[in-house]
């Protein structure tokens, strides 16, 4: 008899009172329980504040990450009301602390602007603390409430009479909730230099106790210093950068721009100071003003010749850097993490005061203009001349009938998701790791010498280069305008290059390929490196593979132990000559030790008689290159899945490394001086 099923009936229908939703789902709240969602209660305490700075009720914000875990965030705004709310019975401050939804930031009475759309963000802060104390000073006095897992402690406490006004808010986030509860310093200042930058006149500090580092932000000058900020080291074509801050209704537009000579474009979009990194309505409107404002100047002052077509979005926005940032009363998200901006209204104001505003700063500065066409018009030309040399490059392709290079050694399998393709240095290591791979899987590409610098080259000239070129045929996807990622033909792209210092560049040459053009792969999370062995450190058959100088010492310290374990006992009583006790060796000498015993390939060393490590019959082996690596070797430990380190290539902070890749590839040598000399001491295993 067939086992009966349990009725779904409103029995199993659970209610969540109170917080316990966000407990229950904090990942609806504020995007996960990871860094990112951990980060998310300092922005929505913070975002408060700026909320009173935007209605210009706040002049002072601090935050102070303590060492015991604690966060507090305080600022001289309003402060956070204490009477009783109608509705709930309870004060202001213990309702915004303990229901969802509530805020002062709906009716339109509290604030005109503000980023808090949903009215959850102090709440959910408070539940997912195990503390929270609230501190406000309002109206002569001082009010305090404390709060255990979400819930108070008792009722607000009046204090002494002050003269301060504000709100302070101290949490300690819940250890169960989050996988780490310790929050990155360097996280922390690069959100408020952004909310600095975008509310002019506002003092932001940073303390962080632990490490006793603090750090204050000012900017008078708003979105144009920020810009500048972001073009830092590059030449710009307009300088200062164009910047326009106009009010239209109840809609604020702050806009600033400024062209280099890049050939990136960097655009970063605000509404109600919230970062909205997938653009929408604010962004459509700046891009097709932008372009037709251009080619109008252009074509009125006869920079584009009459039978020429007109410049493309991507032909003006070539090199461009640009800030938007939009106030408006009823910003409408899409999701709580605020990625898009949806408020159809704002792409007309936007154009309308971008169309306005830059004509005039063209017509008022000829000399800008005819370098912003001059840019426009070398991109158009290229993107024709690349399109051209990408035909061409099809056509060849398909006439000789190889529409993959010849030095690929493709998998058999045509699964996409199970395919993975080692982009492997020199035809040496490409051949141990085409003999090594499981040609099932693992498709191997071995590049001659180093590719091509993209972060100074245009298309055209990317494709006249052949270990470019067939990266690019052998991935599938097309590049430029005819990028297809469904056409992708590995899920995992591994480079693998040797651990020297022409490894690290041609990893860092193909890094700058897939972060300029690639950008979809990298953040698809389909990059990875290779992580391939140091050192194998043996004795007798026991071996062990070491990944860095500590690895090699662990290895090394492990066989002694073995060979102590192993040393016969001997009851009596010891004699002069029967002494069998090994050396002992410290862990503060083990490293030096460990050094004159290492015997690196091709290269004879003279090795210490007295070293106990060569006396132990312990062999350690460097590897400088993956070609000294026999087949077997190779897959064992960097090909081999069960076995294998890959380290997959992702980007945290799109601005953080658009400026590393710009030091290390761009034409500004005293940039690269700089980042040599502060990271110098911080490099192991460095081969000159």
């Amino acid at each position: 008899m067939a086992e009966k099923k349990p009725q779904y009936s409103a029995e199993q229908i659970q209610v969540l009172e109170g917080l316990e939703p966000v407990r229950k789902r904090p990942g609806m709240y504020i995007g996960g329980t990871g860094k990112e969602g951990l980060h998310h209660l300092v922005w929505e305490l913070v975002n408060n504040s700026i909320d009173e700075a935007i209605a210009g009720e706040a002049k002072n914000i601090e935050v102070i990450l303590h060492d015991n875990g604690w966060v507090t965030v305080t600022d001289d705004g309003r402060g956070i009301p204490v009477d009783k709310v109608k509705a709930t019975g309870k004060s202001a401050l213990e309702t915004v602390l303990t229901v969802l939804h509530a805020g002062g930031k709906f009716g339109g009475g509290g604030y005109k602007v503000s980023g808090g759309l949903h009215g959850v963000g102090v709440s959910v802060v408070n539940a997912l603390s195990t503390d929270l104390k609230a501190v406000v000073w309002k109206d002569g006095y001082e009010y305090t409430q404390e709060y255990k897992g979400g819930v108070p402690t008792a009722e607000i406490k009046k204090g002494a009479k002050t003269t301060k006004q504000g709100t302070s808010i101290s949490f300690l986030a819940d250890e169960s909730i989050f996988e780490s509860t310790k929050f990155s310093y360097s996280t922390v200042l690069d959100y408020l230099r952004h909310q600095a930058y975008l509310t002019k006149g506002v003092r932001i500090s940073l303390s962080d106790e632990a490490n006793n580092q603090t750090y204050g932000f000012y900017f008078e000058g708003g979105i144009r210093s920020y810009v500048e900020h972001l073009n830092k080291g590059k030449e710009a074509l307009n300088v200062p950068a164009f910047y326009v801050d106009k009010q239209v209704g109840e809609v604020n537009v702050e806009l600033s721009l400024q062209y280099c000579d890049s050939f990136n474009e960097q655009l970063k979009a605000f509404a109600n100071n919230i970062f909205t990194p997938d653009g929408g309505t604010h962004v459509v409107g700046f891009r097709s003003a932008l372009t037709r404002v251009i080619n109008d100047y252009a074509r009125k002052n006869a920079l584009i010749k009459e039978k020429e077509d007109n410049l493309t979005g991507d032909d003006v926005r070539e090199g461009l850097t640009a800030v938007i940032s939009v106030k408006l009363p009823e910003p409408q998200f899409e999701g709580q993490t605020k990625n898009k901006l949806g408020n159809p209204e704002i792409r007309t104001v936007v154009e309308k005061v971008l169309n306005e505003y830059l004509s005039y700063y063209l017509d008022e500065n000829p000399n800008e203009a005819k370098k912003i066409i001059g840019k426009g018009l070398l991109s158009s030309r290229a993107r024709m001349a690349a399109r051209a040399a990408r035909d061409s490059v099809i056509r060849k392709g398909a006439l000789e009938g190889m529409t993959l290079p010849g030095k690929l050694a493709d998998c058999s399998s045509k699964d996409m998701t199970k395919s993975e393709v080692y982009i492997v240095e020199g035809d040496s290591a490409g051949g141990s790791a085409k003999q090594g791979r499981d040609r099932e899987f693992q498709a191997i590409l071995p590049l001659r010498g180093k590719i091509l610098n993209v972060e100074r080259a245009r298309l055209d000239k990317m494709l006249a280069n052949n270990e470019v070129k067939n990266l690019i045929i052998a991935l599938g996807t097309g590049i430029g305008e005819t990028f297809d990622i469904s056409k992708l033909r590995y899920a995992r792209i591994i480079i693998m290059t040797d651990a020297d210092v022409d490894g690290s560049h041609i990893r860092t040459l193909l890094l700058t390929l897939f972060y300029r053009h690639f950008p979809e792969l990298v953040k698809g999370g389909n990059i990875y490196i290779a992580q391939p062995p140091l050192f194998k450190v043996s004795k007798g058959k026991t071996a062990y593979w070491a990944y860095s100088d500590k690895e090699r010492d662990e290895a090394i310290a492990k066989i002694l132990q073995t060979i102590d374990e192993k040393q016969p006992t001997n009851k009596k009583a010891p004699t002069q000559k029967t002494e069998t006790k090994p050396e002992v060796i410290t862990a503060e000498d083990l490293a030096q030790y460990a050094e004159s015993a290492v015997e690196v390939e091709g290269e004879e060393e003279v090795q210490e008689e007295d070293n106990p490590i060569k006396k132990a019959g312990i062999n350690i082996q460097r590897y400088k290159g993956l070609g000294e690596m026999n087949a077997d070797q190779l897959w064992e430990t960097t090909m081999d899945p069960q076995n294998r380190v890959l380290l997959k290539v992702t980007v945290s902070d799109a601005e953080k490394a658009d400026a590393i890749f710009n030091k290390l590839m761009g034409e500004e040598v005293s940039l690269r001086k700089n980042f040599i000399q502060t990271h110098a001491k911080s490099v192991e295993n460095l081969d000159i």
